[in-house]
Parts: structure tokens; sequence; C-alpha cells
């Protein structure tokens, strides 16, 4: 009888395996001066070995695809989703708005369905058509199609004919580029009744009866998409004979971006006699939801069970209903408030919430994406709650670096160091910043910088802040600027003679040809300058306030009638900058932070520390935590 006190089971890999399995037959009496490589028993192992790795390999992917968290697989990430009553998002056509006027002495037209535009976008050709039929009448020699929402794409049309026969009857969407948001699901009697009914999603099985003309949608293999449909209990069955019709776009999902020109392809109605007029350029395509996503979603939903109560609940419904997502920041009116004039603010403004959606396109929501978003997040909104839409803002950050090196430690130059850490701020502002919630971190970031070469020693690191703000060249306006960082003020009047610690770039004032700058005088008092000789000569002392502790900044009414270029190009905006009072920044509400790449400085020196002077004094100089004056941008 075989001894099996000696079988190892613990190891999968192909060597450990074929190595427990010799040590388990040299065991055995039969083979104990057996030569196993020596014979043909050494291939019969190795197809054993290989057979226990590919079936303990295949066992612990099967585990892991098991559970949502775990789960490698789309297919199988949305299979565990759909427990949850998730559907994720397909890919998304881009759309644009366009006013289409036919001009015709005709009393009324049709613009069907499958339309087709034309537009250029980065030199290639792209089509977008219309996805409703659309019958508009005669007003004065035009037929006006007003606010047409165009998509990029192809319209498509499947049909399927039912039959219960068939077990393995489905109605899929055969292509993942399909955007299911332009879906139309009818259903034709038969082909001998050409009457239809128009199904739509379902989005809620509670107000469902047997009669409700509703379909259900879930992902398939391939990032493909079934249309299913109800049993007669829960939502009406189709029956054998009907016609099963789904239209659809399919497009080529972020490439349809920019679009900003549109002409008809052919006759509309049979006019040929057509203007487009572009109201709002084409955004909002995008790639299928992500698996990442999907797992981070999907459980979310669940948990907000088709409401919005909590951030988190508008967070997940603004993913889903805007795919062109990036980061989102929700916060209640209790937490701060929006204003025209002032922007986010602290005051609290109840019965509302606010959000903030960054764009994958780095744009800011045109006025129709917000009013389309706000009107689809109704439906799960509780009744007294007003959701309203406010731009990203943009927090930049200049960096001036100051590092030492160790020159025996390294052959590197000290140019070819200065790139490298270039290198390691452009990395951590794309894997740390940019999203809502990115606190920029001071010693994390100097960290980064010691650890770009074994040679750096140490470095220090000064820290700007940088708001951009766009001035009406036509009239006196007030500004305001909120940092929602406090400011470096650490005595009343500091810095006053050097021009505290704001900085701007330049810019004209109406009845004065002088190009003017912004600074303060350490009293709360914004002040605007012009150079004479290279003295500062004061156009105003109370051109506006500055509240340190809060971190803003108010521009009294001025005429700005010109900007000055801006890191050496025209520009419509003013740089304002100002030293903050921590070396961590915080992002607040609406508030993005990203390094200014183009305006941080790195300088390296050798570390002198331990070198000695002729008189055996060390030298070492250190750096200064905040520069004295700031510069004009």
């Amino acid at each position: 009888m075989a001894n099996t006190t000696n079988l190892q089971v613990t190891e999968f890999d192909f060597d450990e395996v074929k190595s427990n399995l010799k040590i388990f037959l040299k065991n055995q009496t039969e083979f104990t001066d057996y030569d196993f490589e020596g014979s043909g028993m050494s291939s019969l192992l190795d197809v054993l070995a290989y057979n226990t790795h590919y079936l303990g390999f295949n066992a612990n992917m099967l585990a892991n695809e098991m559970f949502l968290d775990s789960a490698a697989l789309r297919s199988s990430i949305s299979s565990h989703a759909k427990t949850l009553g998730y559907t994720p998002t397909s890919a998304r056509a881009a759309t644009a708005v366009v006013n289409v006027a036919l001009n015709t002495s005709d009393t009324s037209a049709t613009m069907p369905a499958g339309t087709v535009f034309n537009a250029t976008i980065n030199e290639d050709s792209y089509q977008f058509i219309t996805i409703d039929d659309v019958t508009k009448a005669l007003t004065g020699s035009t037929i006006l199609f007003s606010d047409t929402d165009i998509y990029e794409g192809s319209w498509i049309t499947t049909r399927y004919s039912v039959d219960s026969t068939n077990v393995e009857q489905r109605f899929v969407i055969n292509d993942n580029r399909a955007d299911t948001s332009t879906l139309r699901v009818k259903v034709q009697t038969s082909l001998s009744d050409s009457t239809t009914t128009t199904y739509t999603l379902a989005t809620d099985i509670a107000l469902l009866t047997s009669t409700s003309t509703v379909y259900f949608l879930q992902e398939v293999e391939a990032g493909k998409y079934e249309v299913y449909f109800g049993d007669g209990i829960l939502s009406k069955a189709v029956t054998d004979g009907n016609i099963i019709i789904l239209e659809y776009v399919v497009t080529n999902k972020t490439l349809g971006n920019g679009g900003s020109t549109f002409t008809n392809a052919a006759t509309i109605s049979g006019v040929s006699s057509v203007t487009v007029t572009t109201v709002s350029d084409s955004v909002g395509g995008a790639e299928p939801e992500s698996p990442r996503s999907i797992k981070l979603n999907a459980p979310l939903d669940y948990a907000s069970q088709g409401r919005c109560v909590t951030t988190e609940d508008y967070k997940t419904y603004v993913k889903q209903l805007f795919p062109n997502t990036q980061a989102v920041s929700v916060w209640g009116g209790e937490s701060g408030s929006y204003t025209a004039a002032d922007g986010v603010v602290d005051t609290a403004e109840y019965g509302k919430v606010f959000i903030s959606v960054k764009s994958t396109t780095g744009r800011n929501l045109n006025e129709v994406q917000k009013e389309t978003l706000v009107s689809d997040l109704a439906p799960y909104t509780v009744a007294s709650i007003t959701p309203v839409v406010v731009d990203p803002e943009t927090l930049y950050l200049i960096l001036v670096v100051n590092f030492k090196y160790d020159s025996s430690a390294t052959t590197k130059t000290v140019e070819s160091l200065e790139t490298l850490i270039d290198t390691t701020i452009s990395n951590y502002n794309e894997s740390n910043l940019k999203t809502f919630v990115d606190v920029f971190r001071y010693s994390k970031m100097v960290y980064a910088v010691d650890n770009t070469d074994t040679s750096i020693v140490s470095n220090t690191i000064n820290i700007t802040m940088a708001k951009y703000f766009t001035p009406t060249t036509t009239g006196s306006y007030s500004y305001k600027l909120n940092f929602s960082n406090a400011f470096y003020n650490p005595h009343s009047g500091h810095n006053a003679d050097g021009g505290g610690i704001t900085a701007s770039t330049g810019f004209y004032v109406s009845g004065n040809t002088n190009e003017m700058f912004f600074d303060d005088d350490g009293e709360e008092n914004l002040r605007i300058y012009y150079l004479v000789a290279g003295v500062r000569t004061y156009y105003s002392s109370t051109a506006g306030t500055i509240n340190y502790s809060e971190g803003s900044i108010s521009i009294s009414p001025i005429y700005i009638n010109a900007v000055s270029n801006v890191d050496d190009a025209s520009s419509t905006q003013i740089r304002l900058t100002v030293i903050p009072n921590s070396h961590d920044i915080v992002p607040v509400r609406n508030t993005i932070l990203e390094i200014d790449t183009v305006n941080s400085t790195v300088s390296g020196a050798i570390d002198t520390i331990e070198t000695s002077d002729a008189s055996g004094t060390s030298t070492y100089v250190a750096t200064s935590a905040y520069p004295s004056t700031p510069s004009s941008f």
C-alpha cells in the first residue's frame, strides 16, 4: 500500500509539483532506487505536473471570478453587477445641438430619424444623425427645427422574429460600440400586421403590471447588450410571430467630440435649401464604463435603491447619467452655496445640492448638458431638493524646487537631475492630483523629489497658488476669487514695500496707457500699480480686499479694457498668484488642484554641507521656506 503521509499538496507551480511527486514516489518501496531523471517516468511526471498546475490555476481563477471584488473578466463583473440591479454604461455617442432651417414654401415638413449631417474633426470626416422623427410647421419662409440633438455615428436597425421553440433565441445588439441611451425598442404585431408598440426601459419593477410595455437591458459577452422582455406577470410578454425592432446609434465614441460645423448630407423632406447653425459643439463621446468603475458603482447603486439622498447617491447617478464624467464632487447646501457673483462660498443655502463635474473632454459642461443632467436626476431626487450644476475650478500650484545633491554619488549633470525632477513633478501631478478629493501633500512631494535619484540629499519647495479670471472688457465690473486656503500673513503690513504676497500678470485700465499689476499691502488691501523705471507707482491703494484667513480676494469694480500676454502667449485671462499659509493645499468643494508644470522651476546645486572652505569652516546656506517678495507673473 502506498504511503500518503508524505504527499505535499500546498504548491501549484510546475517545478514544485513535479518535485513533490518525485519525493512521494521515492518514499514508496517500489521506487526506492529508481532513477526518475534517466527514464521515461520523467515525461510522465511532467504531464502530471502540468495537469496539476493547470487545474490549480483554473480553480484559482474560477474562485476569483465568483466575487465582484476579485473578478477580472468583464463578463463576470457585469454578471455580478446584474445581481445588484446595475447595468454598466455603454459607449456614448458625441452629441451636438443644431438649428436646422428648411427654406421652403411647404406648410410643414418631417425630419426623420436617421437624417445625416457631416462634420470634420481633426481633419477626419464624421457622420452625425438624428434619432427621432420631428415634424414642424412653416413660420414665415422657413421651417425651423430648433435645438435638434444630433449624434455621431450610424443609425442601425436590427429585427428579430420571436420564436419560443428556439430555446437559444436572444435579442442582442450586435455591436459593442452601440450607445444604449439612443436605443429605441418597438414590437411589431406580425409580418402581416405592421402595427407597432414602443417599449420603454424598465427602471422600477415596483411600478410594473402584467400589461406594462417595457424592456429590460443587460450587458452580455464581448461588451454587447441584450434586450429581453417580461413574462406576462412582471410586464408584458412578447409572443410568437412578433417582430422585435431595435434601433440605435453605433458610434466612434470619443473621436466624435469637438465637431463645430455641420452640413446636411442630403435633402431633408425633399428640401435642398437647408441652413444648419450650431448651437453647441459635439461633446459627450465616451468609452464604455470600465470594469474598475463597474466594481465601484454597482454596490453604491444598489445601496442607493433608486433614489438620491446622500452625496454618494448623487455621485453614483451623475456617473451613470453623464458617462463622460472623469470626477464628480457633490455637497449639500448646508456646507456651502453658489452665486454667479461670488462663486462657491461658505454661506449655507438649504434645499439645494451642488454638483460639480470634471469631464473627460477637459471642458466644462455647457448649458444644455447641465439642464439635461438636472432633468435626468429628477426621477431620483427627493422632492424638496433642487440639484444645481456648478463648473469645477482649477487651483494651480506653482512650485520652486531647490535641491542639493552629492556630486560624488552620481555621474549625472545638474541639468540631467533637474530634468528627472521635472518628470517626477509631472508624474506626481498626474497620479496624485487633478480630482476633487486629491490633497497636495508637501511631505509626499519632497519625498518624491528626494527619491528621484540616489545622489539627491535634500530639497526645499516654495509653493505659490494661482487662479485665472476673465475680465469683462466692455465696462466696470467687480470680481471675486476663492482660493479656499488661508494666505501667508505673519503680521499686519507684511512685506508691504515688496508687494505683500500677491502678484499678477499684466492688464490695462480704461483711461490709462500703463500696464497694471495687482499686489497687496499686508493689511487686507489689494493694490494696483505700474512700473516707472522699475519702481512701483500705485494707481490705486484700495482696489479691493484680501481675506487672509478665508483665502479669498475681492476686486472692486474696475474697467479692465485689455489683458497682457500670459506666458508669452495672447490671453483673455489674468493670472493672480498668492502665497499659502500652509505647505499642504486642500481642494474644497468644486476645486481641483493641478501643478502648473510650465511655470514651476527646478534648480540644483552641489551639497556643500561637508565641504570646507580654506579656513576649515563648513559652507552651507539653507533655503528660505518662503520667498520675501512674490514675482509678477
